[in-house]
């Protein structure tokens, strides 16, 4: 089973459906510097370092709240290189400095402890308050992660700060959704259970992938333990995984998927899981690990008002590279879900998305659903103002998007849980509104394992995945979901 980055490419995009010829040409001229830039530096000669020289690089604001926000980089040793293009890690300390004006810098927040992955966590901030700051390790200033590829910003809700190599950089916090808080829900993909190269494209010497360092866990494994840590420590009162659970759905990556995700609770009460493409089997071992056999493979719950609908975007023969599908007896359950309660709240996930768009990379039809029963869902929606978002996996990438033919309804891709950024989405339910905002798992081990595949397709991976802005992985809407309940013992 290919792994869903390959139908980003047109060297392998031929099983599924070839990319127009402007759409290879679009990406080419962007993509052809960046991996001829790759091809360089992996010859480059490593020139001799002292122990006391540091880079602090990779400075993102992953996660903005009314209230807190994330902000990780990484220190490495200069000219110094992994293999990868990457350098080695330095130890040292590090800390953000920050206030509301960017020549006071009165405030700090630091981790206590020494490391090369740094995350540091701003609390008790002011919502609507411009806050300006800079990250350092050692003194020495971080700078963010290049996204100029797809004029992006990794570090702030405004361009201040860049192109002044360290900062400070600018955020400015969102108004908290209205109303009263009511439930906690961590949506995640991608887990791929059994998968030991990320990024592998076979016959593209620059896109080889990048595997986990000897004598470390292996990273899927990895990463979905800390992501149910992580969710938990977050507040999720519930998790949706969306599918590609496994990497080649096998009896025995499925079940390690299943113990790993019983760490959050009970399978159909505390989190529900669909299938992706990378599910699928002969013995269709994702039915027997998580449906017992019986039923299909789409459900609707109800959960004190809230109605979480799962979809089966690959209910369907084929290799996993084309177009998701539905099925005609699927779409018509959706859509008769959806015409009988039209208002009531509800949260759609499935694996393929309705849709991909300002992507790096050539876009080929094996990205998404098949577009007819994506405009079926949306016209579906359109009378259904009851749905507030649709969450989706399979491009590995933070991206937002708002259905122009259904406004109400917010269309969020969430990067994938085995490799950078990684981690998952709360979406933070208030009676009058909701937040997304994207963490990355904590845990020391997960991020490293997330600095190091960054390097995925050639290095160019952050450009695709983290979101080209702060508001792709942290965003706040305004919608009517005073019929939903706290759920019982979680206020």
């Amino acid at each position: 089973m290919r792994c869903c980055f390959s139908a980003h490419l047109p060297a392998l995009a031929a099983l599924s459906a070839f990319p127009g010829p402007c759409e290879v040409l679009r990406s080419g001229a962007r993509l052809a510097p960046a991996l001829l830039r790759s091809a360089s530096a992996a010859v480059r000669r490593v020139r001799s370092w002292h122990p006391d020289d540091l880079t602090a690089v990779n400075l993102e604001l992953v996660t903005l709240t009314e209230d807190t926000a994330v902000i990780t980089w990484y220190t490495g040793i200069p000219g110094t290189d992994d293999g990868l293009g990457h350098p080695l890690p330095a130890i040292t300390e590090g800390e953000v400095v920050y206030g509301t004006h960017p020549a006071r810098l009165n405030r700090s927040a630091s981790e206590g402890r020494a490391t090369a992955h740094h995350q540091v966590e701003l609390t008790g901030l002011e919502p609507g308050q411009t806050y300006y700051y800079q990250a350092r390790s050692r003194g020495a200033a971080a700078t963010p992660t290049p996204l100029h590829l797809v004029r992006g910003n990794a570090v702030g809700t405004s361009a201040f700060g860049l192109g002044s190599g360290g900062g400070p950089y600018s955020f400015t916090t969102p108004q908290p959704p209205p109303g009263r808080h009511l439930l906690s829900i961590a949506l995640c993909n991608d887990l791929h259970l059994g998968e030991t190269t990320a990024g592998l494209v076979g016959g593209i010497p620059l896109l080889r992938g990048v595997v986990q360092q000897p004598g470390r866990a292996p990273y899927p494994e990895l990463m979905s333990r800390a992501l149910v840590a992580e969710a938990r420590r977050r507040g999720a009162d519930l998790l949706l995984a969306g599918g590609d659970i496994s990497a080649g759905g096998s009896a025995h990556d499925l079940g390690e998927a299943r113990r790993i995700l019983d760490g959050f609770g009970a399978h159909g009460e505390d989190y529900f899981v669909v299938r992706g493409n990378h599910d699928r089997s002969r013995d269709d071992a994702f039915r027997t690990t998580f449906q017992g056999g019986d039923g299909p493979g789409y459900f609707s719950r109800d959960l004190g008002g809230l109605r979480i609908i799962g979809l089966d975007t690959y209910a369907k023969s084929g290799n996993g590279a084309d177009a998701g599908g539905l099925g005609a007896e699927q779409l018509a359950w959706f859509q008769g879900q959806l015409r009988q309660q039209p208002d009531q709240p509800t949260l759609v996930f499935g694996h393929h998305p309705l849709t991909v768009r300002d992507s790096l990379f050539p876009v080929t039809r094996g990205q998404c659903l098949e577009r007819r029963q994506a405009r079926a869902l949306v016209d579906a929606y359109a009378s259904a103002p009851g749905v507030f978002l649709h969450h989706a996996g399979h491009t590995h990438r933070n991206k937002r998007t708002v259905l122009t033919r259904a406004p109400h309804v917010t269309h969020q891709e969430v990067a994938a849980a085995k490799e950078y950024p990684g981690g998952f989405t709360l979406v933070r339910i208030h009676s009058g509104g909701y937040a997304l905002n994207h963490f990355k798992a904590g845990d020391v081990a997960a991020r490293q394992w997330s600095e190091r595949s960054r390097r995925v397709a050639a290095g160019l991976w952050p450009h695709h995945a983290l979101g080209r802005s702060v508001t792709d992985r942290n965003s706040v809407r305004a919608h009517d979901l005073s019929g939903v309940m706290a759920l019982a013992g979680r206020e």
